[in-house]
């Protein structure tokens, strides 16, 4: 009976004494790393609509379309792994909201539409593809992205620069706070990593081609370390 008592009490005082140790020292850190580089390709989202009083040839006018723009983009050197349809829709045109209650609404016509996606690998001759496809009848823009064929070294490198700032901002906490600064404890990075653009495009046809400015891209990293402080 005494030996468990003896045990309990034992048990209680060196729980409490890993209770009141103190918590390790640490210095937790966020680090950035950004690199900077030109595009070397461009995504472009364009498309065909077409209204008419039939069904049949609304999407009749529309693929017509279509299958010229992508006879021309591939005339021009792009690869059909480069191409792909993203939408493809057939609405119908209502009569207008307003008329009386006495009198429903009914369907007047119908609205096809059809939209690709292109990748341009050759940025020298992007504004020729754009000025060629509207040319061929392309009628909706929705929009252009820049970015990098390859942008694992990109990302690669700003890893290496977020390491290196959370290194740097951790040995500045360490000296102001005049204590030595320990080993690593851990790294997470957050996001994976990311391409921004920074660029703008200028629409403004011309028989020389829509001028294009692709600007530069940023891509960017972020780690959280954790530091030891040492003795």
């Amino acid at each position: 009976m005494i030996h468990r008592i003896l045990s309990a009490v034992l048990l209680s005082v060196l729980a409490f004494a890993a209770w009141a140790e103190p918590p390790e020292r640490r210095i937790s850190v966020a680090g950035e790393g950004r690199v900077e580089a030109a595009p070397d390709m461009a995504t472009i989202t364009l498309g065909v609509t077409h209204e008419a009083k039939e069904a049949r040839q609304a999407m009749s006018a529309t693929s017509e379309v279509v299958a010229r723009v992508l006879e021309r983009l591939a005339g021009m050197g792009i690869a059909p792994r480069d191409l792909q349809t993203r939408q493809l829709s057939l609405s119908p045109v209502w009569s207008d909201s307003s008329v009386s209650a006495s009198n429903r609404r009914r369907i007047t016509g119908f609205v096809a539409s059809n939209t690709v996606m292109v990748r341009v690998r050759d940025l020298a001759a992007l504004g020729g593809i754009l000025d060629a496809v509207i040319a061929d009848g392309a009628n909706d823009f929705n929009g252009l992205r820049f970015g990098v064929q390859d942008p694992a070294p990109l990302l690669d490198e700003a890893r290496r620069r977020a390491v290196t700032d959370a290194m740097e901002r951790a040995r500045l906490l360490a000296g102001a706070a005049g204590v030595a600064l320990g080993p690593v404890l851990s790294i997470d990075e957050h996001g994976g990593g990311s391409v921004a653009p920074m660029a703008e495009m200028a629409m403004r046809m011309s028989s020389g081609g829509a001028p294009v400015a692709a600007g530069e891209l940023t891509i960017t990293a972020n780690v959280s370390m954790v530091f030891g402080i040492g003795e």
